[in-house]
């Protein structure tokens, strides 16, 4: 692992001087990424496969609904950030009183920069692959960062509710089942862990909110997923999330000297504590800063 970070730290500062070159392998990537366009012969109850958002967006894709009291204690000690929100959803935040982001030295305390999970939803909407692995009763949302999976249980059981949902208690991941309506896979969860992060700008989620999925595909490369928040305790209101879009990522982009699938590469994503100096302080965290 230590290796892994070091050369992640390796390769990101011989990006910042590698200037055109750089670039141009850049545009190489997304034009091949964009190229990757799907058919309109494909299962729309398969979603199996290896897939990316196609744009940089950390939150729900739209600004928040108002808070209830509720939702502004639980708000209140939370620094957050704008790298990965929208520019829509920052201007509707700016100057709101319960909104408090880094800046003039001042750090975010987001959870996950301290080695703690992102929790969901925030993990789905990261801009690192996700793979979707189809079984008999349940489908496997694996993350490639953290090493993270996530179980939609297919099987006909119940969301849990009341005392069972109690007893279950709060999961970063939440508890999840989903069902096919036509060729839309819904998803819900409940169950949350409250102390994650709804986005980066710190908006909170009750443990008694259902938060809901609506995936669909839209040709043989890519899928879209529209997600819902509902949590009157924290919420006015629905908070309904815009409709974002993933595009499966070609085999070629995930094979690296030799080994191919979610988990090739130069990192395995996970923050380690007794890897944070080296690795992920020196390899991202204090060039950020520098560049801001």
């Amino acid at each position: 692992m230590r290796t892994r970070f070091t050369l992640i730290a390796t390769f990101l500062a011989v990006a910042l001087f590698v200037g055109t070159a750089g670039a141009q392998g850049k545009e190489d990537f997304k034009a091949k990424y964009d190229a990757n366009k799907g058919s309109a012969n494909f299962d729309p109850h398969d979603l199996t496969g290896i897939w990316e958002m196609t744009v940089l967006d950390h939150t729900l894709g739209t600004p928040p609904p108002p808070l209830t009291a509720a939702g502004k204690q639980a708000m209140k000690g939370r620094i957050g950030d704008t790298p990965g929100v929208p520019r829509a959803v920052v201007n509707a935040v700016k100057g709101s009183p319960d909104v408090h982001l880094a800046g003039n030295g001042v750090r975010s305390n987001a959870p996950w920069t301290e080695c703690n999970p992102m929790g969901f939803p925030r993990l789905m909407n990261d801009d690192e692959p996700m793979e979707l692995i189809m079984t008999k009763d349940k489908i496997l949302q694996v993350f490639q960062w953290e090493h993270r999976i996530r179980y939609l249980w297919t099987d006909g059981r119940e969301l849990p509710s009341g005392q069972n949902l109690d007893n279950l208690g709060p999961a970063w991941y939440g508890h999840s089942v989903a069902k096919w309506d036509g060729n839309t896979l819904v998803v819900n969860t409940v169950g949350m862990e409250e102390r994650a992060w709804l986005d980066n700008l710190g908006d909170p989620k009750s443990f008694h909110a259902r938060l809901e999925e609506k995936w669909q595909m839209v040709d043989s490369n890519t899928l879209q997923v529209q997600l819902t928040l509902y949590d009157p305790e924290y919420y006015t209101a629905p908070y309904v999330g815009s409709k974002k879009t993933f595009r499966r990522v070609p085999s070629e982009n995930i094979t690296y000297s030799g080994w191919n699938g979610l988990f090739a590469g130069i990192s395995e994503g996970i923050c380690a504590p007794m890897n944070e100096v080296e690795g992920y302080n020196k390899g991202f965290r204090d060039l950020g800063d520098r560049k801001n």
